[in-house]
């Protein structure tokens, strides 16, 4: 192409596709006819000149969800395209797009077990009613506060309740106790070890992701002596269920541990759907280390945590 005519190609193109001029305004500029500009605009194509990439986010999110579940061998892996990676915002699109899941999968019989936060919460108002017939909703852990902060556990359960037309069974327990031998004493009690069996027959599990900061919603309950909160500080990197682990899925301190009531880890890895629940800049540390625990079976997750997970060495 004659260096003259491969000069207004460019210009042509430039004028086209960086600054949203029409062919009609490009004609006048380049002093040329308006089929001239598109024959322009054609030679830039097929030439190499202008590539064109169409970016389907729909496309992306579903590579992004079969890496996923490949690394850490997943069930299934949900992604919500969220417009920022901001904790607030994220919250929103995991709630919703979770509520879309559970009413693919919820039938008749199901047992769900689901815990408290604001994660959950927003899960929970975005439930659309489903018409299933003996469906059970047990909490999984306790959610009694030692302080004014708001859990949400009573307004899970009644959302859930009436998402799956049954009353929601309550566990009305602190999450953590002092002592072992007062764990021991309320789970010996029949009603709570009823409820307790429940959440560990359940086959749907929901969950969330605690982090190991002060502002956490767990950690402004009064739960943790000073040295309980030595033993997780630098070395946890989450809690799910009030259980707290490491990087690697291994549990953080063992007599905090033992002094949690509610399902275990070994519990949630039995479950036909384990459902965790978790996005953000906060806890892609945390997810990792829940995802090696194999603690979750199904992720649901934004676009931005899903792509930090993939690139995090194993």
């Amino acid at each position: 192409m004659e260096k003259e005519k491969l000069s207004k190609v460019i210009e042509a193109a430039k004028l086209y596709y960086l600054l949203d001029y029409n062919q009609n305004e490009i004609a006048s500029i380049l002093g040329v006819s308006r089929p001239t500009v598109s024959r322009f605009l054609q030679l830039a194509k097929s030439e190499g000149i202008v590539e064109i990439t169409i970016k389907d986010p729909n496309e992306n999110v579903e590579n992004l969800s079969t890496q996923l579940e490949k690394k850490f061998n997943l069930k299934r892996v949900i992604i919500a395209s969220a417009p920022q990676f901001e904790n607030h915002i994220i919250k929103n699109y995991l709630g919703e797009k979770t509520a879309e899941f559970l009413d693919e999968i919820v039938k008749d019989n199901d047992i769900i077990g689901v815990t408290w936060g604001t994660t959950l919460y927003h899960v929970a108002i975005e439930l659309k009613q489903k018409f299933v017939k003996d469906v059970k909703v047990v909490q999984l852990k306790g959610g009694v506060s030692h302080s004014e902060t708001n859990t949400y556990a009573s307004e899970i359960l009644y959302l859930f309740g009436k998402a799956y037309n049954t009353t929601p069974l309550h566990l009305p327990l602190p999450a953590i106790v002092d002592h072992v031998v007062v764990k021991q004493a309320m789970e010996a009690d029949r009603h709570i070890k009823r409820i307790l069996e429940l959440g560990k027959q359940s086959n749907i599990a929901i969950f969330t992701l605690g982090t190991v900061k002060p502002d956490s919603l767990l950690f402004q309950l009064g739960y943790f002596t000073e040295s309980d909160l030595a033993s997780l500080y630098g070395k946890s990197v989450g809690d799910i269920c009030s259980r707290f682990f490491d990087h690697e899925g291994r549990v953080c301190n063992e007599s905090l541990n033992d002094r949690t009531l509610g399902i275990n880890f070994e519990d949630l890895k039995t479950k036909e759907y384990s459902i965790l629940v978790a996005g953000g800049p906060n806890k892609i540390e945390g997810i990792y280390g829940a995802l090696k625990g194999r603690f979750a079976n199904v992720l649901v997750t934004d676009q931005f945590t899903a792509q930090f997970l993939i690139e995090k060495k194993q």
